[in-house]
């Protein structure tokens, strides 16, 4: 009788001497981990064997569907892995639409093959190469979101905007400049297409382009449209616009002058092009998706449909294509070496964007300035604007601009509940506060014999033409604004750019002759701002935004809304017991500046109402730059033109 629990101890014992961690003195199951083995190609920089084939059916404009056919070529039976590509430049971030991928099929001489998609990376799809076969055909359709609640709207009736990344996949293991692909498009009838790509030729709607490499496709996005103009801007640049309606495209010869004398300052700013030719393509449109994107030789942009027809209403609506173009030099040809990838699974560091992205939006400015496509006026309220909101936002006391960096992979640009104290992607904007600091530190100490121009032609200048890409780190920046004026710059971009608590970024604007001070109406940045998007920017006063119809906003952290239990969605119906109006609430924020009379409002939130009272006398403030008695102005000498006049 006694033998019998030895013999069941025994049996016991085998599978713990197997997986010893199986089981915890607790009597509890405690698994180890299955070892994931590395079976994705590391990509080599290597060519590879074979042009691939891209034809992709863009004339669905009723359902916004792409039917996407791609010829590969193999050396080899066996396992090829494809990839979608995910990590994609310009967004700094993992954002390939891969969801949108639908009907995915592999065949090689017309019989179908297997594929399996990886689990551990939904981007790489395994597809079983049979002996014999030199090239496998895959066929697949993008589904192209039709709402907004989808995902950006890349196709309407009037227009589309064709990136190449969501139409083509990719073969592992190799740089995607070791990869050649031709590309044909059909585009719908009558429509016209634009795209920094070379070798064009056209037989009725179907576009075909020369062979180029991947990354080169990547980089050159199209824009087609029913309603289509192009202007030649000089330098070998051109602007080409599509728009929702004929009407839109109806620019002036003084517009158009703008926009060649933008170019003409970029050039001069940089000294060289990193470009053979380059194409502008502005979408005019209130129906495609928002964009704004930066490639080598192009860039993707969208403006309200009355960009010319309405120009002196939309000076604020004029600082994208600067950006963008800029980009050409800072951000493509010469990029910081961790955002620089191979191809477009490795993941980004995206440390430097303070330079990238901060530098750009410095310079959009003054080149926006420069060559009068933006006032000093609005350029200034800009900058306040800027200081304004970072001299009261909270989450500087944990958060570095450096950190914010990180943001287009931590939040991928979603809503935030409360963005002033969370932050989002600060790197923009007090980059740009930085750099002005920096340029006003030279030119001050210099006497202005020198300045952060100098630093652009030195660091993003090199040889004409040049539309590689030149990589740099933290020490290379710094080496070169030394090499234009020595200071301790390591110490000076660590304290700003990647240590949190500073006071507001307005060194700057003080060091050009001007202080940050509050009015009671708006400045013309803010003032065209508001009448674009329709809303009551009240972030100085009542710490919040309002959307024409009272719905809350950017509510401030520890503002005034904040304190009254307003969130984002809170909705104002009535001021002082009057159904709500931008003119009644203002008018209710002066009264209480009494010093007595509060402000009154009726709120809903989910179906659930309540009055409150907010005790602020401080009246309707915004933001302005006031020039410093006495003091030279140091912007009139930053935003003068610099080219051949």
């Amino acid at each position: 009788m006694k033998k019998a629990p030895l013999v069941v101890a025994a049996f016991l014992a085998a599978p713990l001497a197997l997986a010893p961690a199986a089981f915890a003195q607790d009597g509890k199951s405690r698994p180890q981990p299955v070892v994931q083995p590395h079976v994705i190609p590391l990509p080599a920089d290597k060519p590879y064997p074979g042009t691939m084939q891209l034809r992709v059916d863009a004339s669905d404009v009723a359902r916004g569907i792409f039917h996407v056919r791609q010829t590969i070529p193999v050396a080899k039976p066996g396992k090829l892995t494809l990839l979608y590509p995910e990590w994609l430049p310009g967004k700094h971030a993992p954002r390939g639409a891969i969801a949108e991928v639908a009907g995915f099929r592999a065949t090689a001489g017309g019989k179908p093959l297997a594929w399996s998609r990886q689990p551990t990376d939904v981007y790489a799809f395994d597809v079983e190469v049979p002996a014999g076969a030199k090239s496998i055909e895959v066929a697949f359709d993008f589904l192209s979101p039709t709402r907004s609640n989808e995902g950006r709207v890349v196709v309407t009736p009037a227009m589309m905007n064709l990136q190449w990344e969501q139409v083509s996949l990719y073969p592992a293991g190799y740089f995607t400049r070791q990869i050649p692909v031709q590309l044909d498009v059909t585009l719908p009838q009558g429509w016209t297409g634009a795209a920094a790509l070379d070798g064009l030729k056209v037989s009725g709607n179907r576009y075909s382009y020369a062979a180029t490499d991947y990354e080169t496709l990547v980089d050159s996005p199209m824009f087609a449209g029913k309603h289509f103009r192009k202007w030649d801007l000089g330098d070998n640049v051109t602007l080409n616009v599509v728009a929702d309606e004929e009407k839109y495209l109806a620019a002036s010869p003084d517009h158009i002058a703008r926009h060649a004398a933008l170019v003409s300052e970029a050039v001069a700013l940089f000294g060289v092009r990193h470009f053979d030719r380059y194409e502008f393509l502005l979408a005019l449109t209130d129906e495609l998706g928002g964009i704004g994107l930066e490639h080598h030789r192009s860039s993707e942009n969208s403006r309200n449909p009355d960009y010319f027809t309405k120009w002196d209403d939309n000076d604020a609506e004029r600082g994208l294509l600067p950006h963008e173009l800029v980009h050409s030099w800072n951000g493509k040809y010469r990029r910081p070496d961790k955002l620089w990838t191979p191809d477009y699974r490795t993941p980004m560091q995206d440390n430097l964007l303070w330079v990238y992205e901060g530098q750009t939006s410095y310079w959009d400015l003054v080149l926006a300035g420069r060559s009068g496509m933006q006032s000093k006026e609005t350029i200034l309220g800009e900058w306040a604007t800027q200081a304004a909101n970072y001299s009261v936002q909270p989450g500087r006391v944990w958060r570095s601009v450096e950190d914010t960096t990180l943001d287009p992979i931590i939040a991928a640009r979603k809503p935030k509940p409360f963005a002033s104290w969370s932050r989002t992607e600060d790197y923009y904007n007090e980059g740009s506060l930085m750099w002005l600091e920096a340029d006003m530190l030279i030119r001050s100490a210099t006497r202005h014999r020198k300045s952060l121009d100098d630093f652009a032609k030195a660091f993003f200048g090199g040889r004409e033409g040049d539309w590689g890409q030149a990589t740099y780190d933290f020490g290379d920046v710094v080496a070169a604004l030394n090499a234009v004026h020595p200071y301790d710059w390591e110490r000076f971009l660590r304290d700003r750019m990647q240590t949190a608590g500073r006071g507001a970024p307005v060194a700057g604007i003080e060091r050009a002759g001007y202080r940050l001070v509050w009015r009671d109406t708006p400045n013309s940045y803010d003032r065209d701002r508001m009448a674009q998007s329709k809303n009551l920017e009240l972030t100085h006063s009542l710490g919040l935004t309002l959307n024409k119809d009272g719905v809350a906003s950017n509510i401030l952290w520890d503002g005034l809304a904040f304190r009254a239990d307003i969130v984002n969605g809170t909705k104002i119906v009535a001021v002082d017991g009057l159904s709500y109006s931008r003119e009644r609430l203002e008018a209710a924020i002066r009264a209480a500046a009494d010093g007595k009379t509060p402000v009154r409002l009726l709120v809903e939130r989910d179906g659930r109402y309540r009055s409150i009272e907010i005790a602020y006398h401080g009246g309707l403030r915004w933001p302005h730059l006031e020039r410093i008695e006495g003091a030279d102005d140091a912007f009139d000498r930053l935003l003068a033109p610099k080219r051949a006049l």
